[in-house]
C-alpha cells in the first residue's frame, strides 16, 4: 500500500478491476470505498493534502463496503 503524507491517513490501495479504494487510517481502521474511478484514486495519491482531498472527494461520495 502506498503511504500518504497525512496526519489522518496512513496508506491506500486501489483495485482498478474492482474499482475499490482501500484506505488505512492512522488509527489502524481500514475502509473500502466502492465504484471509485481510477482518477479519483490517483488524485488521493497525488494530493498536496490527502486528508482534505479525502473529505471533499471520497468521504460521503462513494459507498463504503
Amino acid at each position: 500500500m502506498p503511504s500518504l503524507d497525512s496526519s489522518n491517513l496512513r496508506s491506500y490501495e486501489y483495485d482498478a478491476a474492482a474499482r475499490v479504494l482501500t484506505i488505512q487510517f492512522v488509527s489502524g481502521r481500514t475502509y473500502r470505498y466502492k465504484d471509485v474511478p481510477e482518477d479519483v484514486a490517483d488524485g488521493l495519491g497525488s494530493a498536496s493534502s490527502p486528508g482534505q482531498y479525502f473529505n471533499s472527494s471520497i468521504k460521503g461520495v462513494f459507498a463504503e463496503g
